[in-house]
Parts: C-alpha cells; structure tokens; sequence
C-alpha cells in the first residue's frame, strides 16, 4: 500500500488506513473518520465513497456503483477527494 502519492488514478484500489474508522456520529447527525488525532466530519456522499473502499474495488468500479446512487457524479472529484485523503494518509492506495 502506498500513502506517499497525491494522484489516484481510476485503477487505484483505495481502502482505508489501518488506523482510521468510518463511523456515524449522533451527536452530529453525520459519518466521521475517526483517527488518532483527527476527526474528519463528511457528507453523505464522502461517507457513501469511503464506504466503497475495501481495497478490492478500484476507483473506476467505485465511481460506477455511485453512478447507481446517485443522479450526478463526477469521476474527477471522486478522485480527488480520495487523494486529499491519501495526503492525509487517511486513505492508502494500491495498484492492481
């Protein structure tokens, strides 16, 4: 798994950090990642993404199965959400 890259690519296969959780929080009515040192609150769609990211699934796969959700998705976005999380090292990615 590499964490060192900003760029992922539609064959990158993002899951998240060993030390990150994805969790819904009460008292804010929200999906937070929860990391040591950090809580990263999201939006419905940032919750419904990270929730794709089992390493298997490769962003092109992710960006499918949204497009089954939701009326709008844009692939770049996708990928660059995905890769603030990387330089957050929130998320790691590995090439298949």
């Amino acid at each position: 798994m590499r964490t060192d890259r900003a760029v992922v690519e539609a064959t990158s296969r993002p899951a998240l950090a060993p030390h990150v959780r994805l969790r819904f929080d009460r008292s804010r009515s929200n999906h937070v990642l929860l990391g040591p040192e950090e809580v990263v609150v999201l939006n419905g769609t940032g919750a419904a993404i990270l929730g794709l990211c089992d390493g298997r699934r490769t962003v092109a796969e992710i960006v499918a199965e949204l497009h089954g959700r939701y009326d709008r998705v844009a692939d770049g976005e996708v990928q660059r959400f995905l890769a603030r999380l990387v330089a957050k090292r929130c998320v790691e990615v590995s090439d298949g």
